[in-house]
């Protein structure tokens, strides 16, 4: 039998559900995406953040390290490296994924560089 649509859990959340949940504004929670590197929402094509379940976990915990327990910023990183150990499969895989993704963006830039050289090359030097 089929659960209801509101009973089922939900896979993706958007900024504002998140930011609601974790009890700060949207800002707080793009500054920690910059600053942490382990939140690390999707992005739809109309680059719309969408925060998965362990995304959501991750922003309590920095909300509780930093808003709660006051510690900085560093300090926080610090301490979720110790409750979560450097090499956490999870974040060594997404960080793979993003390193990946910087890698093609920026072939694709030297590619396009290199295309547009070769097109001066070709030109006279008198034109």
């Amino acid at each position: 039998m089929a659960r209801p649509a509101e009973a089922q859990p939900k896979l993706f959340f958007r900024i504002g559900e998140v930011a609601a949940l974790v009890g700060v504004a949207p800002r707080v929670l793009r500054y920690w995406e910059d600053e942490f590197g382990l939140l690390r929402p999707m992005k739809t094509r109309g680059s719309h953040r969408q925060y998965r379940r362990r995304d959501v976990e991750m922003a309590r915990l920095i909300h509780q390290l930093v808003e709660v327990e006051g510690y900085t910023v560093a300090g926080a990183k610090r301490r979720i490296v110790e409750l979560h150990g450097q090499a956490n499969p999870a974040l060594l895989a997404s960080d793979l994924m993003s390193l990946r993704d910087e890698l093609i963006r920026t072939q694709t830039l030297l590619d396009r560089r290199l295309t547009a050289r070769s097109i001066f090359e070709l030109l006279p030097n008198d034109a």
